[in-house]
C-alpha cells in the first residue's frame, strides 16, 4: 500500500505528471505543425489558382474549341505531375530527407492551384468563395472530432478506402458514360467518403506521435500528414463545389 506521507510518493507522481504534461504540450506542437504545412499548401493552392484562373495565364491552360475547352499540352502535364509527386512522396519518404518532402510538397500544392484554376472557368467566383468557406468549416469540425474522439476510427478507415477505391472505379467509368446523374450520386458519396476520411485521418495522425516523438522521422510524419489532411481538404471542396457550384453563364 502507498504511504501518501512519503515525499518519494509524490515525487512519483509529480515526475509522472509532468511527463504527461510534457507529451501534450509535444502533441500540441506536432499537430500545430501539420496543420500550418497543411494550411499553408492550401493558401499557396488558391493563391495560385486565383492568380491563372483570371489572368491571361489560363490560356497556358486550356484552349478553347467548339465544344469548349481543352487542355494544352502544358495543362495535361500540370494535371498530372501532382499525380506522380503524391506516388514519388508516398513510396519514396523513407529515403527522401525531409528538406526533400517539404519542396515536393510545396511544389505539389502549387502545380494544384495552377491545375484548379480552370475551376474559375466553370463556377462564378461566389460559388467558388462560398463552398470554400463552407468546407473549411465542415473540415475543421470533423478534423476537431477526429482528433478528440475517444473512438476508434481504424475499422471506418478500412471501410472508406474501400469505397475510395470504387469511387475512382465509378469516376472513370463515368468519363465514358458521360451520365449527369451518375456524376451527381459520385459526387455525394465523394463528400461523405472525405468526410469521414478526414476524421480517420487526423486521429491516425494524432496515435503515430507517440511512435515518432523525439526521432528523426517526426518531421517526415508531420509532411505526410499534413499532404493527407491537404487532400481530404481538396477533394471535399471539389466534390461539394460540384454539387452546389454555381455554373458561369
Amino acid at each position: 500500500m502507498a504511504n501518501w506521507s512519503d515525499p518519494r510518493t509524490g515525487a512519483a507522481y509529480a515526475a509522472t505528471g509532468a511527463r504527461a504534461e510534457a507529451h501534450d504540450a509535444g502533441l500540441r506542437a506536432y499537430m500545430l505543425s501539420v496543420y500550418n504545412y497543411m494550411l499553408s499548401g492550401v493558401l499557396l493552392t488558391g493563391i495560385i489558382a486565383l492568380v491563372v484562373g483570371n489572368t491571361s495565364l489560363i490560356q497556358l491552360m486550356v484552349q478553347e474549341t467548339a465544344r469548349g475547352y481543352s487542355p494544352t499540352l502544358l495543362g495535361w502535364i500540370v494535371t498530372l505531375s501532382p499525380l506522380a509527386i503524391v506516388f514519388a512522396m508516398s513510396f519514396g519518404q523513407a529515403r527522401m530527407s525531409e528538406g526533400t518532402l517539404k519542396t515536393l510538397f510545396f511544389v505539389y500544392a502549387a502545380l494544384m492551384g495552377a491545375s484548379l484554376s480552370t475551376i474559375f472557368l466553370a463556377y462564378t467566383a461566389t460559388s467558388i468563395a462560398q463552398v470554400f468557406f463552407a468546407t473549411a468549416a465542415g473540415f475543421g469540425a470533423l478534423s476537431l472530432y477526429g482528433y478528440t474522439t475517444k473512438r476508434d476510427l481504424s475499422g471506418l478507415g478500412t471501410f472508406l478506402i474501400m469505397g475510395l477505391v470504387g469511387l475512382i472505379v465509378a469516376s472513370i467509368v463515368n468519363l465514358f458514360l458521360q451520365s449527369g446523374t451518375m456524376s451527381l450520386v459520385i459526387s455525394a458519396i465523394g463528400v461523405l467518403i472525405f468526410a469521414g476520411l478526414t476524421a480517420y485521418d487526423t486521429q491516425k495522425i494524432k496515435s503515430l506521435y507517440v511512435h515518432v516523438a523525439g526521432t528523426d522521422m517526426m518531421g517526415k510524419v508531420v509532411i505526410m500528414g499534413a499532404l493527407n489532411l491537404y487532400l481530404d481538404f481538396i477533394n471535399m471542396f471539389l466534390f461539394l463545389l460540384r454539387l452546389f457550384g454555381s455554373a458561369r453563364d
